[in-house]
């Protein structure tokens, strides 16, 4: 009993002691982070990240658009036929999506640059460090990308016509006469993220999620026309 009641009353004390401990010691760690979050070279890719994290939280509610994405191509004005987006014009970026390579691209640049600031001290070493961060950034991004871009089919192009009469998805929180985009699947199985529009100046009542009917394709808008397929 004796040893029993010694034995709680040290883990107690532990107990006692150690919370103290370990919230200082977690407080001191997020101090630290801040401190090299908000240091340069760091804090320049932050303000960048926090902008690529804006956009596509905008995405997820459908309060803008994207204009691309792995595995789906997206139809435009300027030609007839469109094959995937090939990305920034820069070495081993193209075959992805321009949203995705920036996206990732900026994540990786503000990890290493976050890195650098906490190893090299002094802005001047900070300073010569950073081109071989973005380097190492570019080359990190490229290996990234290739599972994205083994999902695309540069190859095979899609046409216009193959969409119109066929049933879509909403991807935008509205479609009206000025903005709208919507999923689509080809007759080969192949999905596209289209421009959609409708002709009626009054709101559709589309929102993401909801279906409509591809009934026509405008060349000189570079967008198809829907119509709620609900009320057909």
């Amino acid at each position: 009993m004796k040893i029993a009641g010694f034995w709680q009353c040290a883990v107690g004390a532990s107990r006692v002691n150690l919370r103290p401990h370990d919230k200082g010691h977690g407080g001191a760690v997020m101090g630290e982070f801040l401190r090299a979050a908000l240091d340069f070279p760091a804090v320049l890719f932050g303000f960048a990240l926090l902008v690529v994290v804006g956009y596509w939280l905008f995405v997820l509610v459908g309060a803008t658009g994207l204009d691309a994405f792995p595995g789906g191509e997206d139809v435009g004005a300027d030609s007839a036929q469109t094959a995937p987006r090939t990305g920034l014009v820069l070495p081993g970026l193209r075959g992805a999506p321009v949203a995705v390579t920036v996206s990732l691209l900026t994540a990786i640049a503000w990890l290493l640059s976050l890195v650098v600031t906490v190893l090299v001290p002094g802005t001047l070493l900070r300073l010569a460090a950073l081109p071989p961060a973005l380097l190492v950034a570019l080359a990190l991004t490229r290996l990234s990308l290739h599972p994205l871009r083994s999902l695309a089919r540069p190859e095979e192009c899609i046409s216009h016509p193959d969409f119109v009469g066929r049933v879509c998805v909403v991807r935008t929180g509205r479609v009206d006469a000025h903005f709208g985009q919507a999923e689509v699947a080809a007759p080969d199985g192949a999905v596209a993220l289209v421009q959609v529009r409708t002709d009626d100046p009054l709101p559709s009542g589309l929102t993401a999620g909801a279906k409509a009917l591809i009934y026509a394709y405008e060349a000189e808008g570079g967008h198809f026309l829907v119509a709620p397929y609900d009320a057909l």
